[in-house]
């Protein structure tokens, strides 16, 4: 009865709700457990209807540009949900390591191919900051 009480009084507050079922690229890192305290960057990509396959496979050379200091996490798109949502997750040690490691990405040879290539495939994106709690694996 306690919980029925909270969801009761839990769906008062909420105003909109929405799920997604992800699947991962194939050709990204699993998530693994990290040593902290590190800062996440969840980027996100709306793209234009039936260009999924053309992005997988740019970014399935893209990523090897962003290895170098193991911040790729995960790579995942919706299968369920909004349709042609890709989500990157970036893990870094602050701000300031988040700029130079995408600075030096610029630096590399062919990594501004696969930016030229992909942006003309998305409709919108976000970047959002996210700090670990306590609890999570990927501090």
């Amino acid at each position: 009865q306690e919980y029925l009480d909270f969801r009761k009084e839990r769906s008062r507050m909420l105003l909109s709700r929405r799920n997604q079922l992800l699947l991962e690229f194939s050709f990204w890192n699993e998530p693994q457990p990290r040593q902290g305290p590190n800062i996440y960057e969840l980027r996100t990509y709306k793209l234009k209807p039936g260009t999924m396959i053309e992005w997988g496979n740019n970014w399935a050379r893209a990523i090897k540009y962003r290895q170098e200091n193991q911040e790729a996490v995960g790579g995942f798109f919706s299968q369920i949900g909004e349709l042609y949502v890709v989500h990157h997750l970036w893990a870094y040690k602050d701000l300031q390591s988040r700029e130079e490691t995408r600075n030096a990405a610029w630096r590399k040879r062919g990594w501004d191919e696969n930016v030229y290539y992909t942006v003309p495939l998305i409709r919108t994106m976000e970047s959002r900051i996210m700090i670990p709690l306590k609890i999570s694996p990927l501090q």
